[in-house]
């Protein structure tokens, strides 16, 4: 993973506001009284504070903002002064992390390489301080990014900053906050990761891509092992519904394996799943012409299991971890599947496929038998799946469907926590009739709940063990104007394990 920023923590001195020179100051206040922070900066700049505020600036309201340059007695040459609400007011974990978002954009849009940023006492419900540092250690990196693999790079935005400062008004040990940054920076950096697989061109990022991905992953992380498997061996092993996808395409199709041994060799694995479909045409059944160019994100499940594999590996997170993705390029052809066509599994069940472009579900079911020979903890599969989970939910929320409520708690649990939060479905089984074939054990389509039905499919291959589906069709990527990878599910999960340990 990148390290292009780096974010420290500088104990409290109230002195250090005015004297230390940086690009830009970054203070936080409340409504209607000036932190001590800012009463400092009030007397060495003879009282302009006061006479904005009496102005009607100034006012402190959660998440305004005013920009102040070159405030007289600042050594920074820009200042910015963020509202946090009403002092002491219990604050939810989206309104605080609407107080970092503005504090880290206001870092960012200057255009200054260094930051100083001072954070008042916030009560969090819920959180301690270590949590308000590690996400805006998260933050600085998450908002940072930059995609820099443009072909043309006359045009590529530049971020420039490049050092970050932090205070805290905090009774919390030094090294509990200074953990916390830590934590947050690393699934920063992960998100960062999936960020750029998935906004990669499909013409670059292969099922082929990657694997070398994975590889490079594994050599630069000492407890991460990569193994692949190619169409021969998938072939051997029986895996007819993953080989059926990507039957059409000149692309191999991939089953990629990456284990983190963090844990005791006995201990069972914690098993996460990635759909990695690197470009969906929709095959036979193809897809509307509008907008198809976003089926690149179509691998973000396996994205995000890839850069949270990373972030497992450099936090060294006492637990075994094993990452697998199943990719394949999903392109009409000659070879192709057709709708109507039977194919066999590698559990044994038989599918008829209805519709070639429900074919995410087919590479995972595969992938999701693949994963009991690991006898898991749990398993966990990540997918862009359905286009009914964006009607439900929205950009959002993500979907999470699961056969073990204890784990579906814990992962709703990580979402909050993260701020990358999920929505249950139910998964009962008056849905899963709406699988039923006259020609194969079960259909990969059918019925009106495409979201949980699709997880009903999903569900007969994960039957052996606790299983939960994250739907991130809606929150993976922006399309339009905005059209960009997110990064998510990464927080989340990257939560989640660190919890398991």
């Amino acid at each position: 993973m990148k390290k292009r920023l780096s974010v420290n923590l500088n104990k409290k001195n109230v002195g250090d506001i005015v004297k230390t020179p940086s690009g830009s100051l970054i203070v936080g206040t409340y409504e209607g009284s000036f932190t001590e922070e800012l009463r400092k900066i009030d007397t060495v700049s003879g009282g302009h504070l006061k006479k904005l505020r009496k102005l009607g600036e100034l006012k402190g309201k959660l998440g305004e903002g005013n920009y102040l340059p070159a405030l007289p007695g600042v050594r920074a040459q820009r200042t910015y002064i963020v509202g946090c609400g009403k002092k002491g007011k219990k604050l939810s974990r989206q309104d605080c992390v609407r107080i970092l978002e503005k504090m880290v954009s206001a870092a960012i849009s200057s255009g200054a390489s260094n930051a100083f940023i001072s954070i008042p006492s916030l009560n969090v419900l819920g959180e301690g301080d270590d949590w308000i540092v590690k996400q805006i250690a998260f933050l600085c990196e998450n908002n940072s990014y930059t995609y820099d693999a443009k072909l043309n790079k006359k045009n590529q935005k530049k971020i420039l900053l490049k050092k970050v400062s932090l205070t805290i008004n905090s009774s919390v040990s030094l090294k509990k906050l200074k953990e916390g940054i830590k934590i947050g920076q690393a699934i920063g950096r992960g998100s960062n990761v999936a960020k750029d697989l998935g906004n990669l061109p499909g013409n670059v990022c292969t099922p082929t891509y990657l694997a070398k991905e994975s590889r490079s992953a594994a050599r630069k992380y000492s407890s991460l092992n990569c193994s692949v498997l190619g169409e021969k061996e998938m072939k051997k092993l029986g895996m007819g519904c993953l080989l059926s996808v990507g039957a059409g395409s000149a692309e191999e199709s991939k089953l990629i394996t990456l284990k983190h041994n963090g844990g005791k060799k006995t201990e069972k694995p914690h098993v996460i799943v990635g759909k990695g479909i690197t470009f969906d045409t929709g095959g036979i059944s193809l897809k509307p012409g509008a907008a198809m160019d976003e089926m690149k994100y179509d691998m973000c499940g396996a994205a995000s299991v890839i850069g949270t594999m990373q972030v497992i590996a450099e936090l060294k997170v006492p637990i075994n971890v094993i990452g697998i993705v199943a990719s394949a390029e999903n392109m009409p052809g000659s070879k192709a599947t057709k709708p109507g066509d039977v194919v066999k599994t590698l559990s044994g069940l038989t599918v008829e496929i209805l519709n070639t472009d429900a074919e995410g579900r087919l590479v995972l079911a595969d992938a999701l038998t693949y994963a009991k020979r690991f006898k898991p903890e749990s398993v966990v599969d990540i997918a862009t799946l359905t286009g009914a989970c964006v009607v439900a939910l929205g950009h959002s929320t993500s979907a999470l469907l699961s056969n073990n409520e204890r784990l579906a708690q814990k992962l709703l649990k990580a979402g909050t926590a993260s701020n990358d939060r999920a929505w249950q479905l139910p998964i009962w089984d008056v849905y899963k009739k709406d699988l039923d074939s006259n020609f194969a054990d079960l259909a990969n389509i059918g019925g009106r709940a495409g979201t949980i039905t699709a997880a009903c499919f999903l569900s007969r291959f994960a039957e052996e063990y606790s299983w939960a589906h994250l739907d991130i069709a809606g929150t993976a990527w922006m399309g339009g104007k905005a059209k960009g990878a997110s990064g998510r599910p990464v927080p989340l999960m990257s939560n989640y394990l660190l919890d398991q340990s």
